[in-house]
C-alpha cells in the first residue's frame, strides 16, 4: 500500500542508542526517498532524538511518513505536527517509565522480589558433581540439569571461590 522498496524491522527498544536496523535503514536512504514508519515511538523516545533525526532527514532530502498518525513531513504543517508529536511521544515514554518504577516499588513494599528464583543448593551440587567427574561438557551438564550453559559455568565459578 505504501510502495516500500525495502523493509527494516527493529527489535531493539526505542530507548536504546545502538539500533542496528535503524542505522542500516538510514544508510540505505537516498535523497527523494520517503521513510515510512508505523508509529513515531519506533523511531526514538526523546524529543531531542526525534528532532535530530527529522533534521537529518530534511538535510538529506528524505521525507517521513508516520502511518498511525497519517502525518507526512512533506509540508510545513506535517513538520510542525511531527515536532509536537515528538514531544508527546517523549512524555508518554516518561509516564510509562514512572508507572513501571512505581509498580516495582509497590511490589517490593509488599515483599515481592524481582527476577528468577535462585537455583536450589541440591541442583548446584549436582552441577558441580557432574563437572568434577570430567565426563561431561558444560553443554551436556546444562541439558541434564535443565539450566543454561552459562548457568553451569557461573555455578562452577561460584564453587571455585569457596
Amino acid at each position: 500500500e505504501y510502495g516500500c522498496e525495502r523493509i527494516f524491522s527493529e527489535k531493539a527498544s526505542g530507548r536504546k542508542t545502538k539500533r542496528t536496523e535503524l542505522d542500516k535503514c538510514l544508510d540505505y536512504l537516498r535523497e527523494g526517498d520517503i521513510l515510512v514508519i508505523y508509529k513515531l515511538d519506533r523511531l526514538g523516545r526523546t524529543t531531542k532524538q526525534l528532532i535530530e533525526l527529522s533534521q537529518w532527514l530534511d538535510e538529506n532530502g528524505i521525507d517521513l511518513h508516520i502511518i498511525d498518525m497519517n502525518v507526512s513531513t512533506k509540508d510545513a504543517m506535517g513538520k510542525m505536527f511531527f515536532t509536537m508529536m515528538s514531544a508527546f511521544a517523549e512524555l508518554e515514554a516518561n509516564l510509562l517509565s514512572e508507572r513501571t518504577k512505581k509498580g516495582l516499588e509497590a511490589a517490593r513494599a509488599r515483599g515481592r522480589k524481582g527476577g528468577r528464583p535462585s537455583l536450589p543448593d541440591h541442583k548446584k551440587r549436582e552441577i558441580k558433581f557432574l563437572y568434577d567427574e570430567q565426563k561431561f561438557t558444560g553443554e551436556e551438564i546444562a541439558k541434564q540439569t535443565g539450566v543454561s550453559r552459562s548457568t553451569v559455568y557461573r555455578i562452577i565459578k561460584e564453587f571455585r571461590k569457596i
